[in-house]
């Protein structure tokens, strides 16, 4: 959000002390001050402020030099999950597809220009990724991101492409605006997307849009497969049945779970 953009109301310290926690990720598990202050565009003075704050509250600890995030910030990420019912409904299907294909499975939702992981459920195989509930990559670069940006409305769409950052990869990435949007209008005719080694070399992946009781896209479901093992021909042939039959059943229950749940917002209303 640019300053232009903020409203009255926007809070411009905590702004900074998210970005404070956020300059922490696997890669940077460990910073000093001044990399938190270089990371974050702060004087080393704003950082120590808000570094010691979080560690006054406990989601911070230093050994003197450097500091890390501790287990407690993993509180700020489950309440959310606590709060949505659809990670929840759809582990138990995701089970059952990984017992059928024998391949990783996950559920996604869009973040702004990312997907984020919020449910997965892994095989024993190595994979160059280390990928968790809470792992994001960039939506485009992505079948399950392209499987709910392409149900975006038109002017979501039109703003995320404008602003994305379409660098290569990989030499199959697509980096032409019209050649994914193309590409995205394909996802929503067929209803489906085959990512192939685009986000990665040796890793294709296919997914399904999850749709809500109302039939808007929510969320997606993936399977990552590994390209030496698994050709395009057979993702479609082999998993894809597999993943629409899953998605099929994820909506049904969330059709449910959130009809219920309406119910009773109407049963309280009328009996107030």
């Amino acid at each position: 959000m640019t300053a232009a953009a903020r409203a009255p109301h926007f809070v411009r310290s905590f702004e900074r002390g998210l970005a404070v926690i956020r300059a922490f990720d696997a890669e940077h598990p460990a910073l000093t001050l001044s990399e938190v202050a270089r990371a974050c565009e702060l004087t080393r003075a704003a950082a120590r402020r808000f570094l010691l704050t979080l560690a006054d509250l406990g989601y911070v600890h230093s050994d003197g030099r450097l500091f890390r995030l501790t287990p407690r910030v993993l509180e700020l990420g489950y309440a959310y999950l606590a709060a949505f019912t659809l990670p929840q409904i759809a582990e138990p299907h995701l089970e059952q597809l990984v017992a059928q294909v024998r391949e990783s499975s996950s559920l996604c939702v869009l973040d702004g220009d990312d997907i984020v992981y919020v449910a997965r459920v892994p095989i024993r195989r190595i994979m160059t990724a280390a990928i968790t509930v809470g792992t994001r990559f960039p939506a485009h670069v992505t079948s399950v991101g392209r499987v709910i940006l392409a149900h975006l409305p038109e002017g979501d769409l039109d703003a995320l492409l404008a602003r994305a950052d379409l660098r290569p990869l990989t030499d199959r990435t697509i980096t032409s605006t019209t050649v994914l949007r193309t590409e995205l209008q394909r996802v929503r005719r067929q209803g489906y997307a085959v990512v192939d080694q685009e986000l990665e070399e040796g890793l294709r992946s296919v997914a399904a849009p999850v749709r809500d009781r109302d039939g808007e896209v929510v969320a997606g479901v993936n399977i990552p497969v590994h390209a030496g093992r698994n050709s395009v021909e057979s993702v479609r042939r082999d998993l894809l049945p597999h993943l629409l039959a899953t998605v099929a059943r994820i909506e049904a229950d969330l059709a449910m779970a959130t009809g219920r749940g309406r119910a009773a917002d109407h049963g309280t209303g009328t009996h107030r």
